[in-house]
């Protein structure tokens, strides 16, 4: 007995080692495995919010081509009514589909810059089909638009952890509008 209880201490050691070493490595993997999940989940939210903002544009850039013809100012290459009727549809559709995304991986203040900026491109839409709201003005949608993208983009981006600065677009398109 005073043989064992001499080699208690190194065995108790030895225990604590053995336990020590299996909470770490617990510890390790669980440690590991939430970072792939958080990459993983970062990716399909970048996914999300890429395509979101993609299809988002195209209808905005849309409502641009339809309505060209109609703004002397405007740049846009003029596009055929019913043509530019069928794409923006399509573009819509494909927008509606990329917004059930964002609603499932998105955050809150990323949701709620996307829904702001899905807004004002709609009323750019609602213009280019013909039935804009009364007192409808294209300069002030436009910029409304321009600044709920970058909204939106500075939410997605802080969502995503993001951190390179600032870039918003809406002041500089602005700008390079009146020095046009």
């Amino acid at each position: 007995m005073t043989v064992f209880l001499n080699q208690l201490p190194a065995l108790i050691g030895v225990i604590v080692g053995v336990l020590g070493t299996l909470l770490t490595a617990r510890l390790n993997d669980r440690a590991q495995w939430e970072r792939a999940l958080s990459v993983r989940w970062d990716e399909r939210r970048l996914d999300a919010y890429s395509e979101f903002g993609r299809a988002l544009k195209e209808v905005h850039l849309l409502a641009h081509r339809l309505t060209a013809s109609s703004r002397p100012s405007s740049r846009a290459h003029p596009i055929d009514r019913d043509t530019g009727l069928e794409l923006i549809a399509q573009a819509d559709a494909q927008r509606t589909k990329a917004w059930e995304a964002v609603l499932l991986l998105g955050d809150a203040d990323t949701v709620a810059a996307a829904r702001e900026w899905r807004w004002a491109v709609l009323q750019l839409e609602r213009a280019a089909r013909g039935v804009a709201a009364d007192g409808f003005d294209w300069v002030t949608a436009v910029r409304r638009t321009d600044e709920g993208r970058d909204r939106f983009y500075a939410a997605a981006r802080a969502s995503l952890t993001v951190g390179s600065g600032n870039v918003a677009q809406a002041r500089w398109l602005t700008d390079r509008q009146m020095n046009s």
